[in-house]
């Protein structure tokens, strides 16, 4: 038996605090090591500070998912009041937010994860010239088109919001600014076009056609758009058959509102779909460069170890929800809401293409909502009203963000945060190792990958971590 350790990264196209050790054997990979490598403190900062602030300091987390950030505060904040958003007020946020996800799934596939296909590696295959010519970073037909559909419809952010990234309009009652008759005229008009973007290049169809596929068979044999090439793509190198994860699926729901959550809340294991314990979440800090002992969010803190002792790896900590390690994700959105086609992809076993297919289900289902929701504006309602804080009291807030759960939880004392704690999607992915020796969702979906001898940064390895689409600088905040 032949065997080498190989350290691989950084992975990230936005940013690349990311390393994974690997243990290879025999050519393929035995065990896998994630290793978050920047520790940046936001939970410190936020003891001591009027909760208020917390609207103003964690949307700085990420400047992708800042939008899910300021949801997930001003969450926590309505919860420590008891409070929830005005209905319009509620609507134009998962407006905003649903904006966000969206835009990050488009960003994902065309210009993270699909450029690996026009790399010189994959010569000779039947779609390389068609991959090199869509999916070229900065060059290609599609990373140029997504780039600008990309820009139009965040206008509609600006419209709701003010900005973005960074928004402040998100409040525990509800948004800052009432949008005007033209305003909703503008932004039906912004979704339009979007649509006949995604219809005209990604999909090659009408949204409804793939959003309403109700097998995985459909879903992965879809021959029409960039998804289409996708999909041929997928098939031929095996992308199903590699990076399989826990095959536990968990969403926070995505997108509340006075009627529901658009998104259903749950965990999918083994056929069977149970609600979410939010209680028996555990943040395990035996791999993790910290001090303290495994607790709850709620009682959990935030003590670096600054000699980064053995046997912790990471600066992530290790989430775990009755002791399980969790997938997170658009996929585990669509396999928890109930899907058709993404509980087919999850019967054959969480995977790479899984993913990205999900991503794709998600954009359809994405667009169909937000038009809805822009038509349900009331530009005559109100659309935020005062939430006095008490003085002391604990919040959650949990949202969706495009990579998955997202949960913020408080604790005030005399005015002022005592306890803030936060755990992103790419904690529950990105996780290292429990006490119990249990790897995280993406140590796990890499035992298997292959590794060519003259590789030190393995195609196969890239695709599986991509298919995660790893956000570091959320991960340990």
């Amino acid at each position: 038996m032949t065997t080498r350790s190989l350290l691989v990264g950084p992975f990230n196209r936005v940013e690349g605090d990311l390393e994974i050790r690997l243990e290879v054997a025999d050519g393929h990979v035995s065990a896998a090591y994630a290793n978050s490598p920047m520790f940046r403190g936001f939970e410190a900062m936020m003891l001591g500070k009027d909760p208020m602030d917390a609207l103003t300091i964690t949307p700085r987390i990420c400047g992708i998912c800042s939008i899910s950030q300021s949801a997930a505060a001003s969450a926590a904040l309505g919860d420590l009041a008891g409070r929830a958003q005005l209905p319009q007020g509620a609507l134009a946020t998962v407006i905003m937010h649903g904006i966000e996800n969206l835009c990050d799934h488009l960003t994902h596939f065309n210009l993270f994860f699909c450029a690996d296909f026009a790399r010189p590696a994959y010569a000779g295959r039947s779609w390389h010239d068609r991959a090199v010519a869509r999916f070229t970073a900065m060059d290609g037909s599609a990373t140029r088109a997504c780039v600008a559909a990309r820009a139009e419809i965040l206008h509609i952010v600006g419209l709701l919001g003010g900005k973005w990234p960074h928004t402040l309009a998100i409040q525990p009652g509800g948004v800052t600014r009432a949008p005007t008759s033209r305003d909703r005229i503008r932004m039906a008009s912004t979704l339009k076009s979007f649509r006949r973007y995604l219809e005209s290049t990604l999909f090659g169809a009408p949204l409804e056609a793939f959003a309403e596929l109700r097998t995985a068979e459909a879903l992965c044999g879809w021959d029409k758009g960039d998804a289409g090439l996708f999909m041929e793509i997928a098939a031929d190198l095996g992308l199903a058959e590699i990076g399989f994860g826990p095959g536990r699926y968990m969403s926070f729901g995505a997108y509340p509102l006075p009627e529901g959550r658009a998104f259903a809340k749950g965990v999918w294991q083994d056929g069977a779909l149970s609600d979410v314990d939010t209680g028996a979440i555990r943040e395990d800090l035996s791999h993790a460069w910290m001090h303290g002992e495994t607790a709850h969010p709620s009682q959990g803190e935030t003590h670096p170890d600054e000699d980064m002792q053995a046997p912790a790896y990471s600066w992530c900590k290790a989430p775990r929800l009755d002791g399980h390690s969790m997938e997170t994700g658009a996929l585990a959105r669509q396999v928890v809401d109930g899907h058709p086609a993404a509980l087919g992809l999850a019967q054959a076993g969480s995977n790479v293409r899984a993913r990205v297919a999900g991503r794709l289900l998600e954009i359809t289902r994405t667009q169909i909502l937000l038009e809805g929701w822009v038509a349900a504006l009331d530009p005559g309602a109100r659309f935020i009203e005062d939430v006095p804080l008490p003085a002391s009291g604990s919040g959650e807030g949990l949202v969706e963000a495009a990579r998955g759960a997202l949960g913020h939880w408080t604790s005030v004392e005399n005015g002022r945060i005592s306890a803030y704690q936060i755990i992103a999607p790419t904690t529950w992915n990105f996780s290292p190792r429990d006490a119990a020796g249990r790897p995280g969702p993406v140590e796990a979906a890499l035992v298997g990958a292959e590794v060519g001898e003259a590789e030190d940064t393995p195609l196969t390895v890239q695709h599986i971590v991509r298919s995660f689409d790893p956000c570091m600088v959320c991960t340990v905040h």
